[in-house]
């Protein structure tokens, strides 16, 4: 199983759709428009990216990385990943930088750790007697 990835950058000619093997313990995992982290160039650096598709087959079979990591929320859908490209071409920019638009406020960091958390907080309620 291959996934066809969109690297999240700002490099315009890094504006392509990249094939990665999915590992088998993956599988369940990876769906369109999940956020996945991949190697990516000849260091083999971790950069995140975009699942846009999902095929059986590709045509780079050589050198082909596989999938590192995914996140287990999917971020975006078919609909998301179609107004993306739509967006991109008629404004002639990155679909990446489309993509980003429509995540949550504070999720566009790689690092898990610096991304903004649910706020959680502890509140004390006084109850008012009805004593005349």
């Amino acid at each position: 199983m291959f996934a066809e990835v969109i690297i999240n950058t700002n490099v315009k000619s890094l504006n392509k759709i990249f094939d990665y093997i999915v590992p088998k313990d993956m599988e369940k995992k990876v769906k369109i428009g999940a956020r996945v982290y991949v190697p990516f160039g000849k260091g083999s650096k971790i950069e995140d990216g975009f699942v846009v598709n999902i095929k059986k087959e590709s045509a780079f079979t050589k050198d082909l990385k596989e999938i590192a990591r995914v996140e287990d929320i999917s971020i975006l859908d078919d609909d998301k990943i179609n107004l993306a490209k739509l967006m991109a071409r008629k404004y002639f920019c990155n679909i990446s930088d489309c993509m980003r638009l429509m995540l949550q406020p504070g999720t566009s960091s790689k690092d898990e750790d610096k991304r903004v958390k649910e706020k959680k907080g502890k509140f004390i309620f006084l109850k008012k007697s009805m004593m005349k």
